[in-house]
Formats: structure tokens, C-alpha cells, sequence
């Protein structure tokens, strides 16, 4: 169902987040809302955030679906999840997802775990141990590696390659920001960080160790610009483009007496034939 129009949860989902349940009669009807929330969310039907031309950055946020999340958490109990070996604590409304071969996703024996209301699409492979939280979207053909993070509400593409310890920040609150988006065909490298809602565009390569963040300016040497987030929009890596770790020189004050710099992401070049060559070995491991 297009979220263009009012979705049939939207108005009892608003209402219980507003009015919090104090009657058993009350309680009964927000957790039926906000379960009927929850698998709608894992069946891809909802979204946190999503395409829309119209909007500026190519995204909408859809901001009653994170209220519903955050109402999951309100309603939920404190409850044992006990599994062989190991006990775990956590909200009774949001226990790990379970998996069979129907759902085509590969979830590696070793220590991962995805939660209650996360979408993972078919032929997405979890390699152990990693961790995707609730209201994350994971489309196909997606490999999320050992100890990657997929946070809350993060929206991950077709195609996406999370390397080894990649980790890819989520938000619930504030309400209406933008979670983080890593579009169709991106690779995410080892040790990388995006963070604060930062939209990777389609076919982009971060490099082992880049961070991103709002407050981060990222320098495009190819273009001669220096990529920044502003008041509206959040930091936008660019289609193809290929960001580096890199440095800058302090130029001023103590920092330029003692020689010190500043970490820095570089856009080394846009992505080409050897790019794609390089990462061919993807394909391999599917």
C-alpha cells in the first residue's frame, strides 16, 4: 500500500503514542495496533523512511511509523528470552526474529540476532555475529558481514556489500530525522562508520575506515568541492563516487605550531570498470 495516503494504522498508532493506555481495555488495543505495526514492518509493507521523488533528498521520512516503534517499546514488558547456553533481556515486544528456508535469507550459525520488526528480504546473508535492529529495511542480495550494525530504522539497498565491522547508525528520535540511507549497489568497507542520516547514493564505495556524519565535510577532489550537511538536508555522498580516509593540516594556532591535522573524507574518483572489477568477488560469496 502507497504511504501517499493514510495508512490504516496511522490514526490508532498517533492515538496511543499521544494518549498512553491506562485501562486494560486501552493496553489491549495499542498493543494490537503496534503489533499489527510490527509485522507489517517485517513483511516490507511499511517503512520508516522511503523513495519519493518529491521529496529533496529523493526520501521521505514517514514519522507515525517511528512513533509506532517507539510505542512498541512503551508497551513492552521486561521478559526472559532464554536460549541454550545463554539468557537474554529485553522488551517482550521486540524478541529476536526467527528464520526458515521459505524466507530465502541466510543467517549463518555464530552470534547474530535481528529484531522483531526489522525487514530482511530474500537473498540477503547475515555473516555471524551481526546485529540488525527494529524498524531497519534490508532489500535483496544484501551480504551484512561479522560484526556489522544495521541501527534502528537504517535503510539499506539492493545489492549492498557491509564489510567486516561496517557499522551504519540508526534513529528513533527526534521523530521526524532522517535515518540513514545506503542506496542500490553501495559498498561499505571494513571499520566504516555512517552515522546522523547521511544518504550514500547509488553505487558509492566508502573505504575501510570512513566515517560520515552530519557534521563531517567530506572534500571531492574530483569535482573541487567540499560536500557539507546544511540546516535541511543532511550530508549526501554522491552517486558512484569513491571516499577515502584522508587528512587536512590545521593551518592556525597550536595546531599548526605542533604539525597536527584533522581527519578528513576524500572523493577520490567516480566509480568505473575497475571499480566494479574489484568488486566482483561479492557475486562469489552469495
Amino acid at each position: 500500500m502507497s504511504l501517499q495516503s493514510p495508512h490504516p494504522l496511522q490514526n490508532a498508532i498517533d492515538h496511543f503514542f499521544a494518549n498512553p493506555a491506562t485501562t486494560a481495555e486501552d493496553r489491549a488495543s495499542a498493543l494490537e495496533a503496534f503489533l499489527s505495526l510490527r509485522a507489517a514492518l517485517e513483511a516490507g509493507k511499511l517503512r520508516a523512511a522511503e523513495p519519493d521523488p518529491t521529496a529533496p533528498t529523493g526520501w521521505r521520512v514517514n514519522p507515525w511509523v517511528k512513533r509506532g516503534i517507539l510505542l512498541g517499546f512503551r508497551l513492552g514488558q521486561l521478559t526472559g528470552f532464554p536460549a541454550p547456553g545463554l539468557s537474554f533481556v529485553d522488551k517482550s515486544t521486540y524478541p529476536a526474529r526467527t528464520f526458515t528456508p521459505a524466507d530465502q535469507v541466510r543467517v549463518v550459525p555464530g552470534g547474530s540476532s535481528i529484531r522483531a520488526g526489522a525487514f530482511v528480504a530474500k537473498s540477503v546473508v547475515c555473516m555471524p555475529p551481526m546485529y540488525i535492529n527494529t524498524g531497519a529495511w534490508v532489500d535483496e542480495g544484501t551480504m551484512v558481514d561479522s560484526h556489522a550494525l544495521v541501527g534502528s530504522c537504517a535503510q539499506i539497498g539492493k545489492r549492498v556489500h557491509l564489510s567486516a565491522a561496517a557499522q551504519i547508525g540508526g534513529v528513533l528520535e527526534p521523530i521526524n530525522a532522517s535515518p540513514v540511507i545506503i542506496e542500490d549497489d553501495v559498498l561499505v568497507g571494513g571499520n566504516t562508520g555512517v552515522y546522523e542520516g547521511t544518504i550514500v547514493r547509488q553505487g558509492a564505495v566508502l573505504a575501510p575506515g570512513a566515517v560520515l556524519t552530519r557534521g563531517t565535510p567530506v572534500f571531492d577532489l574530483v569535482k573541487g568541492e567540499i560536500l557539507r550537511a546544511t540546516e535541511e538536508l543532511p550530508l549526501i555522498i554522491p552517486e558512484g563516487a569513491v571516499v577515502v580516509p584522508g587528512s587536512r593540516a590545521v593551518s592556525r594556532g597550536k595546531g599548526a605550531e605542533w604539525g597536527l591535522s584533522l581527519y578528513a573524507p576524500v572523493i577520490v574518483k567516480y566509480r568505473d570498470e575497475k571499480t566494479d572489477l574489484a568488486t566482483a568477488l561479492e557475486d562469489l560469496l552469495r
